[in-house]
């Protein structure tokens, strides 16, 4: 009985520290410029075929990483957008938006990769699918999607879907400046996690409700012809 007790635990801390491993060498060096292999020699595992064993794929592995972390994001964004149910103000909405990122990099402690692991995945096209599953799979984040929609009715669909892929990386990139900084031992431009999602609300509602400037229609082939 003994011993198959301790084989499931042994399987699940093999499985964390290869999770870690992984998730500091990706957001290190690249999703692509690390084997394995790699990951298995950094975990301290003598099998190279240990990550194959308990993930399968690069992709994954990338995807078990990926979900570890939203499922928890997802419990803070569940109780912010049952805060924000009902209200009219987009600021409201928009730290619903900010704050499960910056409060679940603050809970990791520091250092952390999350930020710019994630960053590593969402810009490789054939990973990318990948957040894009992990998004589809949040009821809360479909809430927020309507609840500032509904704070911005003058805004077409097409501008509004040009500044949700400003914001998207506004968030992103800014956590991965200040990620990296805290590793590093550098300044950061904030004092905290929190200031930071506070600049970041503040940055974000002003980039939805601003003007939007006319653009002129694209002359087509015919009219070019004419003259």
């Amino acid at each position: 009985m003994t011993g198959r007790a301790v084989r499931p635990e042994r399987g699940s801390a093999t499985r964390e520290m290869i999770l870690n491993t992984a998730e500091r060498l990706f957001a290190e060096r690249g999703v692509h410029a690390v084997s394995n292999r790699q990951v298995s020699e950094a975990a301290g595992q003598s099998n190279n075929a240990v990550v194959s064993y308990h993930f399968g794929t690069k992709a994954d592995l990338v995807r078990a990483i990926a979900r570890r972390h939203s499922d928890q994001m997802e419990q803070v964004r569940v109780n912010l957008v049952a805060e924000a149910a009902g209200s009219g103000d987009l600021r409201d909405w928009v730290a619903c938006l900010v704050r499960p990122f910056t409060e679940h990099l603050a809970a990791l402690g520091s250092p952390t990769w999350y930020a710019r692991f994630r960053t590593q995945v969402v810009s490789d096209p054939v990973l990318h699918g990948i957040t894009v599953e992990e998004s589809l799979r949040s009821a809360s984040s479909r809430l927020i999607l309507a609840g500032v929609n509904q704070c911005l009715p003058d805004l077409t669909d097409d501008i509004r879907t040009v500044r949700w892929v400003m914001a998207r990386n506004l968030i992103a990139h800014m956590c991965v400046e200040r990620e990296r900084a805290l590793a590093e031992g550098t300044p950061t431009h904030e004092p905290s996690w929190d200031a930071l999602a506070a600049s970041l609300i503040d940055a974000l509602v002003g980039l939805w409700q601003a003007p939007v400037t006319p653009v002129p229609p694209k002359e087509n082939a015919a009219d070019k012809t004419k003259r």
